[in-house]
């Protein structure tokens, strides 16, 4: 089975979204992409469809993103990073099977509510924007 005509993405990676007569297949969650847009409108953050997620950036950094993974894609501070991964839903964030330090995944399931969404969001932006422009 697949994702979309003409990838070969599987269906149960992808999400639909939008109403059934116009469905976009998106491999990342739209809604919680929506939810970050809301949060961020008035951030100045760019935004960007990038490994398979739709991130923001913050001066060409990513600073969080919509993970093509599901859930929340967070750049930290990396020395905060064993400290962030006691918050509920937190995990590092593997690329090719290592653990990146400054990197947090954080489950959809603990960002149900706007206030917790908006406190990720937040580390995002500030460590983002402590690195010189791109």
């Amino acid at each position: 089975m697949r994702g979309g005509v003409g990838t070969s993405r599987p269906a149960s990676v992808s999400r639909c979204t939008g109403d059934a007569r116009y469905r976009a297949v998106v491999p990342y969650d739209a809604e919680l992409a929506h939810r970050l847009q809301r949060l961020l409108a008035a951030e100045g953050v760019s935004e960007k469809k990038m490994f398979g997620g739709h991130a923001f950036l913050v001066d060409g950094h990513l600073a969080v993103a919509a993970s093509g993974q599901g859930g929340l894609l967070v750049r930290v501070d990396p020395a905060q990073t064993d400290l962030l991964l006691d918050e509920p839903g937190a995990e590092p964030f593997e690329m090719r099977g290592r653990p990146m330090t400054g990197w947090l995944r954080v489950d959809a399931t603990a960002l149900t509510d706007d206030a917790v969404l908006r406190s990720w969001a937040e580390q995002g932006l500030a460590y983002a924007r402590s690195l010189p422009p791109a």
